[in-house]
């Protein structure tokens, strides 16, 4: 495989392709003919021209064969477009599932630590996005990016994740189930040989990948120094769009999306405020007044006591400990917790470990 080769990297492969149009091509290319291209030298010349498959590649490709997986080049119609048009595109992808030749690809990033509100959010974007016909391109992380893919999941749409490890080593292992999911509604994608440990140095690179195949990329929630930032950034110098939805203004975790809107980013509520910016280059379904194509609200009792009322209004969709709640609302804690027991019945309040306390998504 000519990424093999010695002192070929991503760049170089990219000229290489561009000049000869395939790996076949390159090996056979004539010393005078490979000497044209920027960068390379006789030595590389040598090393193309005597190059073997080492045993490490080949013990890949037969693992491979074994799993059914798919090897997609960019020469391949199933490359994903937008992903040639970075400057260092990975000259190949590991794929399992379904990699399809689309350009309706929105990137959906944040918060490994994601709060309730994060989640929810991310699963109702992402649900209405992909009712849109849109996919769904996320790293498969914790928080924020299994939101995302279960949110496509939930809209019935292709959802595809970028991994910063091989494919035969699923990170983090809580998501096996997931994996399998995205790779029957979508695809699980990696540049990484098939056993590559999920080092810190991977996440980077896999990063430009997730934010090249976009059109756009979302940052839902992120502090000032998330990872998610770095793929915005990286949208940014790709020419891509970056979109950011904001949090509560008291939330550290919202630090790094409210730093992106006020550089630039544009605001989301709705999808419909994704879908606008991409009117000139794809057709979505006609969404009218922001709503989705369909009402998935649930169905909730809204009827409250006096006492119920003035609990509902002192909660948000952050949690609240409910100590915090009872020096607040001057309530005896008995009586607090029978009240919030009752709004959790009726489907109004979420509780959640350390008796922290939430309004519930409406998802």
């Amino acid at each position: 495989m000519l990424k093999s080769v010695p002192g070929i990297g991503n760049h170089l492969f990219k000229r290489l392709i561009d000049r000869f149009n395939s790996p076949e091509d390159v090996f056979e290319a004539s010393q005078e003919d490979l000497l044209e291209v920027e960068s390379i030298t006789p030595r590389l010349v040598r090393a193309i021209k005597n190059h073997k498959i080492s045993e490490p590649v080949q013990k890949d490709l037969d693992l491979v064969i074994k799993k059914g997986y798919k090897i997609v080049t960019m020469s391949d119609i199933d490359y994903p477009p937008l992903l040639l048009q970075i400057p260092d595109p990975p000259p190949f992808l590991y794929v399992f599932g379904r990699l399809e030749s689309s350009i309706n690809n929105v990137a959906v990033v944040g918060s490994r630590n994601a709060t309730d509100y994060g989640i929810s959010t991310t699963r109702r974007l992402c649900r209405d996005l992909a009712f849109l016909k849109m996919t769904i391109i996320s790293g498969m992380a914790m928080g924020i990016d299994s939101a995302a893919h279960q949110g496509a999941l939930m809209g019935k749409g292709n959802t595809i994740a970028v991994l910063g490890s091989g494919l035969e080593i699923v990170y983090p292992a809580e998501n096996r189930k997931l994996f399998h999911m995205i790779s029957e509604n979508g695809a699980v994608i990696s540049e990484f040989p098939l056993t590559t440990e999920p080092e810190a140095h991977n996440f980077p690179i896999r990063n430009r990948i997730i934010s090249g195949i976009s059109l756009g990329t979302v940052v839902v929630e992120a502090t000032k120094r998330s990872g998610s930032l770095i793929t915005a950034r990286l949208a940014a110098e790709q020419n891509r769009e970056v979109f950011a939805v904001p949090g509560s203004i008291h939330s550290f975790k919202s630090t790094g999306t409210h730093t992106l809107i006020k550089h630039g980013a544009k605001l989301v509520e709705h999808a419909q405020d994704i879908i606008e910016e991409f009117s000139h280059v794809i057709k979505t379904p006609v969404v009218n007044n922001n709503k989705t194509v369909e009402n998935h609200t649930t169905k909730i009792d809204l009827s409250l006591t006096p006492d119920e009322s003035l609990v509902f209004k002192a909660l948000g969709p952050y949690s609240v400990h409910i100590d915090d709640l009872v020096r607040k609302l001057c309530i005896e804690p008995g009586k607090l917790s029978s009240i919030l027991l009752h709004l959790e019945l009726k489907g109004i309040v979420r509780q959640s470990p350390g008796k922290l306390f939430s309004l519930a998504a409406m998802d």
